[in-house]
């Protein structure tokens, strides 16, 4: 039995991953938030919360510099993933968010974003 989980909205249309997106954002969220899941193995309402950061926007970032360079939408989040997945986290990257040095950029930012999202709620 095959079970669907329905695509977690944004909580940050003005910022983040959607906001960034502007004009594209109905249309990159959906695939977005699937390519990212997909990537870094975790569930959409994680990936929801990394989309809704900075982080989430400077992904966003990196795909309007695909858009700019001719890849088309689904092309472009393509290649940003691919980016960000390949990108390694530093030993300053390290010591400043405590992510294990070594750790893909997509991935380790996607935990980040829910450890510190957890961390939010239970103050």
């Amino acid at each position: 039995m095959t079970t669907t989980h329905p695509m977690p909205a944004t909580q940050n249309d003005a910022w983040g991953f959607f906001g960034t997106m502007n004009e594209y954002a109905d249309a990159a969220w959906p695939i977005a938030m699937h390519a990212v899941a997909e990537a870094t193995g975790q569930s959409l309402e994680t990936v929801r919360i990394f989309m809704d950061s900075r982080h989430g926007r400077h992904f966003a970032d990196s795909v309007l510099n695909q858009m700019h360079h001719g890849e088309d939408l689904d092309l472009a989040i393509a290649a940003a993933t691919q980016q960000w997945i390949v990108w390694t986290i530093g030993r300053i990257t390290s010591k400043e968010y405590g992510i294990p040095r070594g750790l893909p950029y997509l991935t380790g930012f996607v935990i980040h974003c829910e450890i510190m999202d957890d961390e939010a709620l239970a103050a």
